[in-house]
């Protein structure tokens, strides 16, 4: 019998660890911030790696961005329990840099296999280091609230939906409200799937 997605979860965070990925950022970071939230979701939410309140809680989007998107799931009539919620980077970058190219790809493989045990029906890439994980050299200001269907390595089509990142929504307040309108977007997407 195969094991339950959280427990599947567990294990490729325990393969993390062991595989010891990206050593110099793991030897930086308090702890592995694996994603979390409902193992069985629709919609996956992916930012680009932890922040400092990430790295200390070990739990992805607990900051100030994190809190901006849980207004935006509640006014969605969501919680976190409804929806998961993951980083491309698994350890925290040192002084909250942006996540190297060698880092993403080391990772990689670990947030694919992530995707494969969910099976969401939509992922919404936070930012553009997410959306070009999937959609390289893509630009956020033109896809944002686009969806696209991508085929994931698993040979699993899945929509993907760009949004700007609610830490950048923060710092430019003229994106607040585009974030918020692609949002529901979004969710009528979804929803609507």
């Amino acid at each position: 019998m195969e094991k339950a997605p959280q427990a599947r979860l567990d294990a490729l965070a325990q393969h993390i660890i062991e595989s010891d990925v990206c050593p110099h950022l793991r030897g930086q970071a308090i702890q592995l911030v694996m994603g979390s939230g409902n193992p069985e979701a629709e919609v996956v939410f992916i930012g680009e790696a932890p922040g400092k309140q990430e790295d200390i809680q070990g739990v992805p989007f607990v900051g100030a961005a994190g809190k901006f998107l849980d207004s935006m799931l509640a006014d969605a009539g969501l919680n976190r329990s409804d929806v998961y919620i993951t980083n491309t980077v698994k350890y925290r970058p040192p002084n909250n840099r942006d996540p190297k190219p060698e880092e993403k790809a080391a990772f990689l493989p670990y947030l694919l296999k992530e995707l494969e045990i969910i099976n969401p029906k939509a992922i919404v890439a936070l930012g553009r280091h997410s959306m070009n994980t999937f959609l390289p050299g893509a630009s956020i200001s033109e896809l944002h609230g686009e969806p696209v269907d991508i085929t994931l390595d698993n040979g699993q089509v899945v929509t993907l939906i760009p949004l700007y990142h609610p830490a950048a929504a923060l710092y430019n307040g003229g994106l607040r409200q585009t974030l918020q309108d692609d949002f529901a977007k979004m969710i009528a997407i979804v929803r609507g799937q």
